[in-house]
C-alpha cells in the first residue's frame, strides 16, 4: 500500500467558507464557524482519510487589510501557513468575484504560489448562474495559473467530494502524520474554548466579540466519564464585562447552555461546564493570550 499524507492551506478572504469546508471536509465541526468575518484566529488543523491518503487541512485566518496587533498576527498566521503547506487552496466567494481583496491576495500568491500546487476553488456557487461562473473562471485563471479549478458549495457539500479525491492524489507520498482516527492536532482545551467563543459571537454583536478571548482553565475527569470543564471570558473593559453577562446574567446562560450542547455532543458524553467573566485590558497586548490562539505574537508588530 502506498500511502500519501500532506498539509493543505485553505486561503481566502474572511466569511469565504474556510472553515464551513474544512468541517465538511473532516466530517465534524474542528473550527468555528459564524456569520461574522475574521472569527478564526488559530491556524486549526483537521484531519481527513481519503482512501489511503492523509488529508491534513491548515485552516488560516481570513485574509483582509490589518489594523490592530492582533489583525496583523491573524494575516501573519494565515500566509505562514499557506507557505508550509503542500497544497495551496484559494477560495472565492461566487457572488462576490474578485474584489479589492482577492486582487490583493492575488498579487501575494504570485511571490509563494510560484512553482506549489495552488488550486482554486470557488464557493458558493448556488449563488449565481452558470455564465457568470464561466466569466469568473476564466478571469481568475488569467490573472493565476491554478493547477485545477473547482466549483463548490461548502455548505451544502456539492463538489466536495471531487477536490477531496482530487486533494488525495495531489498530496506527497509518505507515512501518515496523524493516527488514522484523530480529527484535529488541538487539545480539546482549545476546541471547547473555541466552541464557546462561538457561541459568544453568535450572540454579541459590533467590534465587541473580537474584543474578547475564551481559554479553558481546566479540565476535569470525573469517575462518572463526564468532564468538568472551567473557562474564562476575558474581556477588555469593564463596560464590556456586562455586555457578555446579560440582564440578570441572560446571556451568559444561554451562551453556557449552548457550548456545554455542543461539547457533549462532540464528545458523546456529559459536560458541566462553568463560565467566569474576567477584565484585563491589555490581553490584546499580552504574548500569553497569543499563544493560547495558536498565534505569535511577534508577528503583530508594525
Amino acid at each position: 500500500m502506498i500511502t500519501r499524507a500532506g498539509f493543505i492551506a485553505l486561503i481566502g478572504e474572511p466569511n469565504a467558507g474556510k472553515s464551513t469546508l474544512l468541517n465538511t471536509m473532516v466530517g465534524a465541526k474542528v473550527s468555528i464557524v459564524t456569520h461574522k468575518v475574521q472569527t478564526t484566529r488559530a491556524r486549526i488543523r483537521g484531519v481527513a482519510m481519503e482512501g489511503d491518503s492523509q488529508l491534513v487541512f491548515v485552516d488560516t485566518p481570513g485574509l483582509f487589510q490589518p489594523r490592530r496587533r492582533l489583525d496583523r498576527a491573524m494575516v501573519a498566521a494565515a500566509w505562514g501557513g499557506a507557505a508550509d503547506a503542500d497544497v495551496i487552496v484559494l477560495m472565492i466567494e461566487a457572488h462576490r468575484g474578485v474584489t479589492a481583496g482577492v486582487e490583493r491576495i492575488l498579487s501575494q500568491l504570485a511571490e509563494i504560489g510560484e512553482g506549489r500546487t495552488v488550486a482554486l476553488a470557488i464557493n458558493k456557487i448556488d449563488r449565481v448562474e452558470a455564465p457568470v461562473l464561466l466569466g469568473l473562471t476564466k478571469d481568475l485563471n488569467e490573472r493565476f495559473e491554478f493547477v485545477e479549478t473547482f466549483m463548490i458549495s461548502a455548505e451544502k457539500g456539492h463538489g466536495v467530494e471531487t477536490l477531496r479525491q482530487w486533494l488525495a492524489e495531489h498530496v506527497p507520498e509518505g507515512p501518515w502524520l496523524y493516527p488514522e482516527d484523530q480529527i484535529a492536532d488541538l487539545p480539546m482545551r482549545m476546541i471547547a474554548a473555541e466552541m464557546t467563543r462561538e457561541k459568544l459571537t453568535l450572540r454579541l454583536h459590533q467590534e465587541l466579540p473580537y474584543q474578547l478571548t475564551v481559554e479553558t482553565e481546566a479540565w476535569e475527569e470525573r469517575k462518572d466519564g463526564s468532564a468538568k470543564v472551567d473557562q474564562i471570558i476575558y474581556v477588555s473593559r469593564d463596560g464590556h464585562k456586562g455586555i457578555v453577562l446579560g440582564h440578570r446574567g441572560e446571556t451568559i446562560k444561554a451562551v453556557s447552555k449552548a457550548a456545554r450542547e455542543e461539547l457533549a455532543e462532540f464528545l458523546g458524553r456529559k459536560v458541566h461546564l462553568f463560565l467566569q467573566v474576567k477584565v484585563r485590558e491589555k490581553w490584546l497586548e499580552e504574548a500569553e493570550r497569543y499563544d493560547q490562539m495558536g498565534l505569535d505574537f511577534k508577528d503583530g508588530n508594525a
